[in-house]
């Protein structure tokens, strides 16, 4: 039996002349309320809505961000916006003598493994060797 495997899944249909479903959507609803603003107020007043209306429906229809819809960025950007922020801080000790503040750990205070001379020369000899027969 054979399968055939849908190819080109990313892509979306043109379904209305050179435009997708969505951007028909975007593109005829900012055209709507364009008209809604010309028709309900004065030219001179309603131009500038118009303009910011028309041009945020093209890039919700064509305008695209890192290879991503533009909507995608809008939506992100609303959640950094709307979402709650946890904010994280170091409290920082002041002595009484000297009024600095002591931010960063000393090396003896601090975890860090120590390697010693032999193991240090082991270790790059073994990356000598694994990098020769590569």
């Amino acid at each position: 039996m054979n399968f055939q495997v849908p190819q080109f899944i990313e892509i979306e249909d043109k379904i209305f002349g050179p435009l997708t479903f969505k951007q028909f959507i975007y593109i005829a609803g900012s055209a709507g309320l364009a008209f809604i603003c010309y028709a309900f107020l004065p030219l001179f007043i309603a131009f500038i809505p118009i303009l910011i209306i028309v041009a945020f429906g093209l890039a919700l229809a064509f305008y695209q961000v890192n290879e991503r819809p533009f909507i995608f960025t809008i939506e992100s950007f609303l959640r950094y916006l709307f979402a709650s922020k946890l904010y994280i801080w170091k409290k920082s000790t002041v002595s009484n003598s000297s009024k600095k503040r002591v931010d960063t750990p000393t090396p003896e205070n601090t975890d860090i493994p120590r390697l010693s001379e032999s193991k240090l020369k082991d270790l790059a000899w073994s990356l000598d060797i694994k990098e020769r027969t590569k």
